[in-house]
């Protein structure tokens, strides 16, 4: 009896191919698009979540310059208006300004602009560019 259901099933499968079974092609009418406005929210941030720019009332103009090493950028996303770095496993936009603490050494910094390999990173009155880490 089961050698005869799958018989059966095995004779029904085989006419429906061989009589073109195949589903037509779907024609797509409107292709869904997605622009976020410069000043806008990013829709991945959680709810409620304002990202706090942290400016420093300290003008320390004086030290050595911020190494190079002390950043690791590991992404880049590039969007037609946002662009987005991850730089020392913190997720970061063109604009933002961040604290890096390197020995005993604070440095305020700021992204000046990310572009497709690497990042250009303002801190004081010098541009550091950081190059993306490829393995």
């Amino acid at each position: 009896m089961k050698s005869l259901t799958f018989f059966l099933l095995l004779l029904f499968l085989v006419r429906n191919h061989l009589q073109g079974g195949e589903s037509p092609e779907l024609e797509i009418k409107n292709k869904s698009s997605f622009q976020m406005e410069s000043n806008g929210r990013n829709p991945f941030w959680p709810i409620g979540y304002k990202p706090a720019t942290q400016v420093s009332n300290r003008s320390n103009h004086t030290g050595p310059d911020v190494p190079l090493t002390a950043f690791v950028l590991t992404s880049i996303t590039l969007d037609q208006g946002t662009h987005f770095a991850i730089i020392n496993g913190k997720t970061m936009q063109e604009g933002q300004q961040f604290s890096l603490q390197s020995g005993s050494q604070n440095y305020q910094i700021q992204i000046k602009s990310i572009e497709d390999g690497r990042v250009i990173l303002a801190c004081r009155d010098q541009e550091v560019i950081v190059p993306l880490r490829r393995k």
